[in-house]
C-alpha cells in the first residue's frame, strides 16, 4: 500500500469515526481563534477555553488589545503558562495588525507568519478555519500519529507539512488535521495507544 493510499484510508476511517471536525478553541472571530491558538502553546485547549471569556470581554476587538500593555494582558492569562511571553506577543500582533493590515487578520501564510508569536501551525489554523482554504496543521498529535502510520519517519513539523500536502487530498486536510488531534488524544496516545481499539488499526505500520 502507497502512502498515499494510507493518507486516504486515515482520512476515511477519521472522518466516519469524528464526523463533527471542529477546532476544539472557543472563539467568535479570527482575532479570537488567533490568540486562542497563541495562549494554547504549551496549555490545555480546556484551560484556554476557560481564560478567554474574560480576556475577550475586557479586549473585545483588535483595537482594544493594540492599546493594552503586556502587563495588563497577562493578568487574564497567567494560568496559561509562558504568560509573560504570550502576553507580550499578543499585545505586539494586535498593534502590527492594526498598523500593517488595517485591523484585519491577514488571509494568507506569508503575511500570518509575520505576526509576532505566530508560527506556520497557527497560520495554518486560520487559513483552514476562518478563510477555508487547504491547510495542515502540524501539531505533536499530527506528527505522531502521521509518523505512525508510516507517512513519513520526521519530527520536523515543516517538512510534515510539506509531506502532508502531497498526501492528503486538499479539501480533506484541514478536518484531517482536527481530527487527528481528537484521535490522539482519545484512543492514539503518546504513552500507550489504544490499537485495539483504532479506527485504523488494519493499515497503521505501528500496528501490522
Amino acid at each position: 500500500m502507497t502512502k498515499k493510499q494510507i493518507a486516504q484510508k486515515a482520512v476515511e476511517a477519521l472522518k466516519k469515526e469524528y464526523p463533527d471536525a471542529i477546532c476544539s478553541l472557543e472563539y467568535t472571530d479570527p482575532l479570537q481563534l488567533l490568540i486562542a491558538t497563541r495562549l494554547a502553546a504549551q496549555c490545555t485547549d480546556a484551560r484556554v477555553n476557560k481564560v478567554t471569556p474574560a480576556l475577550f470581554e475586557r479586549f473585545p476587538d483588535v483595537y482594544a488589545f493594540a492599546e493594552a500593555t503586556e502587563d495588563e494582558v497577562a493578568e487574564y492569562i497567567k494560568s496559561c503558562g509562558l504568560y509573560k511571553t504570550k502576553s507580550r506577543d499578543i499585545a505586539a500582533l494586535a498593534k502590527m495588525i492594526v498598523s500593517d493590515f488595517g485591523g484585519k487578520v491577514p488571509d494568507n501564510l506569508d503575511d500570518l507568519t509575520k505576526l509576532p508569536g505566530i508560527g506556520r501551525k497557527t497560520a495554518n489554523l486560520i487559513m483552514g478555519d476562518v478563510y477555508k482554504q487547504p491547510a495542515v496543521v502540524v501539531d505533536t498529535h499530527c506528527i505522531r500519529l502521521t509518523r505512525r502510520l508510516g507517512l513519513h519517519e520526521l519530527k520536523d513539523a515543516r517538512k510534515i507539512e510539506f509531506i502532508l500536502r502531497d498526501l492528503l487530498p486538499p479539501e480533506e486536510s484541514n478536518d484531517f488535521c482536527h481530527r487527528i488531534v481528537l484521535h490522539g488524544r482519545a484512543v492514539c496516545k503518546a504513552r500507550k495507544p489504544e490499537c485495539k481499539s483504532c479506527c485504523m488499526r488494519d493499515f497503521c505500520k505501528k500496528n501490522i
